[in-house]
């Protein structure tokens, strides 16, 4: 069995890469949309964190959290989720047993890891841009003032490598 080592820093500010079993295409299934908000929401409340970004397609999703100070576990909180989604179901919905993480170490990397998400459906080919794609939080970080409307209509020029997929 392999050991991973995970980057866990209290206060942290995190890119995660989260795939489906076999990438089966269930996760926006509109069924697994609700559970999945609503898991969010439920860990969210019972162990805080930040969602800077987000962005689900068919077979994984890709976020950013900011951790709370003193705090590293992000683990748990992915293990919480999951469950959450997936308990009493049976057939495709699972997960892999594991995801990719990588510690945001400035500015410049939340950036590119930021414009990888939001560009993601449209990197698949399910969205002509990103603003189209509902299951994103493209349009809260415009409204922040973090994006223009139209970014992404054409492929941003310094996305990070394949992260996580």
């Amino acid at each position: 069995m392999k050991h991973y080592r995970r980057a866990y820093l209290p206060g942290g500010v995190y890119f995660f890469t989260v795939v489906t079993r076999e990438r089966a295409p269930w996760l926006i299934e509109p069924e697994a949309v609700q559970r999945l908000r609503g898991a969010f929401r439920k860990v969210m409340v019972q162990k805080p964190f930040t969602l800077d970004a987000f962005v689900l397609l068919p077979n994984h999703l890709h976020a950013i959290w900011r951790l709370p100070e003193g705090d590293s576990n992000f683990s748990m909180r992915w293990r919480l989720i999951k469950h959450h989604v997936s308990v009493g179901r049976t057939g495709t919905w699972g997960w892999q047993p594991r995801f990719w993480e990588h510690l945001l170490r400035n500015d410049e990397d939340w950036r590119r890891h930021m414009d990888y998400i939001h560009y993601n459906p449209v990197k698949h080919g399910y969205a002509e841009s990103p603003g189209e794609w509902p299951y994103s939080s493209f349009r809260r970080a415009v409204t922040c003032g973090w994006y223009d409307l139209k970014w992404g209509e054409s492929e941003p020029s310094d996305l990070p490598e394949e992260v996580g997929e």
